[in-house]
């Protein structure tokens, strides 16, 4: 039986932090953060990172889990979460762009080589079904049907990574195949409602301090990329203003907004709820009835 996630997704300030530890509480699991900037330490502010009593003694994973200088990539978040993931029957992902939460869920897989430019060169004596019968050669559980011997490009890329890693490169695009038994929980709100949210979130951001928290990392030439922090660089560069910065998270921050809920909305089998902060408990009730129910199935 498939391990299974409750997983929380939406734009900021919309209630993912307090339905995670609620829904944690209720099911006795644990959390992790699928969010690329929470996982540094040092970028508390500008992550809206939860704070120890905000985690009400839930652990949490992925959260200060790097040094500001270190790298993190979805291929890490995905080892990372799926160890936690493995050995919980039922777990908790809060936050994460679609590609970190389809990268912990399904099977996609990080190890294909960087492609060699002077592969072409090797073999450019080769024709089209030269190159395709060398192909066969070396996986001999080639499927034909998906790749035509005429497209030189994906023959090449297909040598390039059976030589580099020993399996075919088909073992590697069933990126459909679910690992675990999720239900994915999407906190949206009205535009307008949602939009001035924002606007409040990242004012509330500046009077706690992003712009000291961000200035001690650019004394260290630390300039992290995530919304709230890459802003800041023609600040400091002398290109851009104070006020126009604040403009600009607050305008990005709204991009991000729409384009995840597109993005869950048609890419994965995604349970809306639409968030009214004067009716709140009323959408984390029915959250946990229609949770109930799918736990039952």
């Amino acid at each position: 039986m498939k391990h299974k996630v409750i997983v929380i997704v939406g734009p900021t300030a919309v209630g993912k932090t307090k339905l995670s530890i609620r829904l944690a509480k209720r099911y006795h699991t644990e959390i992790i953060s699928g969010d690329s900037i929470a996982v540094y330490k040092r970028l508390n502010i500008g992550s809206a990172k939860p704070t120890k009593e905000e985690m009400s003694g839930i652990p949490h994973h992925l959260i200060d889990a790097k040094e500001p200088t270190e790298d993190y990539s979805v291929a890490d978040f995905q080892k990372s979460a799926r160890v936690i993931l493995d050995r919980n029957p039922l777990s908790i992902i809060c936050g994460g762009t679609g590609l970190y939460i389809q990268a912990a869920l399904f099977n996609y897989e990080f190890q294909f080589p960087k492609r060699n430019e002077s592969l072409s060169k090797r073999f450019e004596q080769m024709t089209n079904e030269e190159l395709y019968q060398y192909l066969k050669s070396l996986d001999t559980n080639l499927d034909e049907s998906k790749i035509h011997p005429n497209n030189r490009k994906r023959v090449l890329r297909a040598i390039e990574v059976y030589e580099n890693l020993g399996k075919s490169i088909h073992s590697f695009n069933h990126k459909n195949e679910a690992l675990y038994d999720y239900f994915i929980i999407y906190l949206d709100m009205e535009r307008e409602a949602l939009y001035q949210r924002i606007n409040e979130r990242v004012d509330d951001m500046i009077n706690q301090g992003l712009f000291t928290e961000v200035n001690q990392l650019a004394e260290e030439n630390i300039y992290p990329k995530g919304i709230g922090y890459r802003e800041w660089i023609p600040y400091f560069e002398g290109t851009s203003s104070y006020e126009s910065v604040i403009k600009e998270i607050k305008k990005n921050t709204r991009h991000l907004a729409k384009r995840q809920a597109t993005w869950f909305r048609n890419q994965m089998d995604s349970h809306f709820y639409e968030v009214d902060l004067d009716h709140i408990e009323q959408i984390y009730q029915q959250i946990e009835l229609d949770v109930d129910r799918w736990l039952e199935e």
